[in-house]
């Protein structure tokens, strides 16, 4: 479920769409198959992951440029080329994951990349001071 959506808009005026998602303990797809999932809307583009660890939280990160297969499941996709997406799972086995989904045109991507990196960790460290 859509918990948060933020926009963010590059020096270049350019815009990328920052979306927050949980929908609860053990429901969600789990990190391997939004990961799959992400990817998957970034046909033939390049991708990469990576984790890290944040207040014991770990945090999935996720990178895709190319050409973005956008819309709602079940509907026509809309190739949008030279778009990117940044993405971050926040894993939490008992309390349910967060997803974290920024999308947009490249260069808006990669100027959001350092404000998304605070946000995600500040999220992160969040999660790791909640009472379990």
């Amino acid at each position: 479920m859509r918990k948060a959506q933020l926009e963010f808009s590059a020096p270049d005026g350019t815009k990328a769409e920052i979306v927050f998602f949980y929908f609860g303990p053990g429901q969600g797809g789990g990190v391997d198959a939004n990961v799959k999932r992400w990817f998957s809307q970034f046909p033939d583009s390049k991708t990469g992951q990576s984790e890290s660890m944040v207040g014991g939280v770990r945090v999935v990160h996720v990178d895709a440029k190319g050409t973005f297969l956008s819309g709602m499941p079940g509907t026509e996709p809309v190739p949008l080329a030279g778009y990117a997406l940044r993405g971050a799972i926040l894993e939490d086995p008992s309390g349910g994951d967060v997803f974290v989904k920024m999308t947009g045109p490249a260069a808006a991507v990669a100027a959001a990349r350092p404000s998304f990196g605070e946000m995600v960790s500040a999220a992160a460290g969040s999660l790791s001071a909640a009472p379990r």
